[in-house]
């Protein structure tokens, strides 16, 4: 008999040459389990989807409930779906008002494609300036916005006129004119190794979009839902956005994703042509029922967001070796930069011995990616960073 591993081989897509493999039997907290009890501290969350760990009992019981009542039934069309109007109700109350109307997706991607149609729709206009190394999907558009050869000439064609700036480069705004259509930009960016918009970046960005018409959109899709030390991180810097990217920890750890506008500019979608934008699954009742019971509880538990901060300073307090080349956070989103992708690996591989797991960054393969889900312990954070310093040591050597 084939065992899980061999039949995850021979039947399940891979996408890389050497994947994990872990076979893993539950969740609970911050812990994963694998088919022989071995315990492993989940330093990533599911690359921040899991803000809330694993398992939450209020989230699985609202899960359970939407069970019970109805699974899909006709998601964009004329049905009214409680956990589907609860839940936008909710986000929209935590928004600012021009960000009043919610289209729901499955994924991070689909809400990019959402966006970019979106902004098109309005402006009537075509072109689409992104940033240098940015990450906003996998699918055919988003991958369009994506500065890369290395992973996006395989998929050529790819979208035309699509213009790509450096972050924090403010002399490059003027590619921003009257026939862009938008600008998307991720508030922190992510994959590049976290970085953080400098000084007053975002604004003049935002200025411009203003002075040539174009529109702003902002990928959350990996930074909010509180992980930078906010509900959403563009509220750190003094703008909002036209459209706002959601997906990730928006789902409470089922597939949910949104791109969120105002009501004026999505009922562009209504008319030339009718069903401007459509999704057979997005906004699913029970993805909803998990995306509302997450919500409800990062807002009404504050200090869940508000001890992201301290318990960042601590991360890197505490993980200290003469091999860290720089420690970059945007709250619980954490970057160790090492000298190289060997050692990287390397500490990762130490570091899933010892039953912890990190990973890396798409862009920044020299740097060990942190994010862990948001309630982790001050207890938690001593053992993860005992582990990880004990990897550096066995790596390079004690210090």
């Amino acid at each position: 008999m084939l065992s899980q591993r061999q039949i995850f081989l021979n039947h399940i897509a891979q996408t890389s040459s050497s994947p994990l493999a872990l076979e893993i039997e539950r969740a609970q907290g911050v812990y994963l389990y694998d088919k022989d009890g071995k315990e492993y501290l989940d330093l990533i969350a599911g690359i921040s989807v899991s803000n809330l760990g694993h398992g939450h009992p209020v989230v699985l019981e609202a899960i359970k409930s939407q069970v019970d009542k109805y699974l899909h039934t006709l998601v964009y069309g004329e049905f009214v779906l409680s956990p589907q109007i609860q839940l936008a109700q909710l986000l929209t109350q935590h928004l600012p008002d021009s960000l009043d109307s919610v289209y729901f997706v499955n994924s991070g991607t689909e809400a990019t494609e959402g966006a970019l149609k979106l902004a098109k729709r309005v402006t009537g206009r075509t072109n689409i300036v992104a940033c240098k190394k940015a990450y906003h999907g996998s699918t055919h558009g988003s991958l369009s916005l994506m500065s890369e050869s290395y992973f996006t000439s395989a998929f050529r064609p790819l979208l035309p006129n699509i213009h790509h700036v450096e972050f924090n480069e403010e002399s490059e705004l003027s590619i921003i004119d009257e026939n862009t259509a938008a600008v998307i930009m991720e508030t922190v960016r992510a994959e590049i190794g976290v970085m953080r918009p400098e000084s007053d970046y975002l604004q003049r960005v935002r200025k411009r979009c203003d002075e040539v018409g174009a529109l702003l959109i902002l990928d959350e899709i990996q930074v909010g839902c509180g992980r930078t030390g906010t509900l959403f991180a563009f509220e750190q810097y003094g703008i909002v956005p036209d459209i706002l990217l959601l997906a990730k920890g928006f789902g409470g750890g089922m597939p949910l994703g949104a791109f969120v506008a105002s009501r004026e500019r999505m009922l562009s979608f209504t008319d030339n042509p009718i069903l401007g934008h459509i999704t057979t699954f997005g906004g699913h009742a029970v993805c909803c029922a998990a995306g509302l019971a997450s919500l409800q509880i990062l807002t009404s538990q504050k200090d869940i967001i508000e001890s992201v901060e301290w318990k960042a300073n601590l991360f890197k307090e505490l993980i200290q070796h003469e091999a860290i080349l720089d420690f970059r956070s945007a709250g619980l989103l954490m970057a160790i930069q090492l000298e190289s992708f060997d050692s990287v690996d390397a500490v990762i591989q130490e570091c899933l011995k010892t039953g912890l797991i990190a990973d890396w960054f798409l862009f920044n393969a020299e740097a060990v990616r942190i994010a862990p889900p948001l309630i982790i312990t001050e207890a938690e954070i001593r053992k993860a960073a005992s582990i990880l310093v004990n990897a550096l040591n066995k790596v390079y050597g004690t210090k």
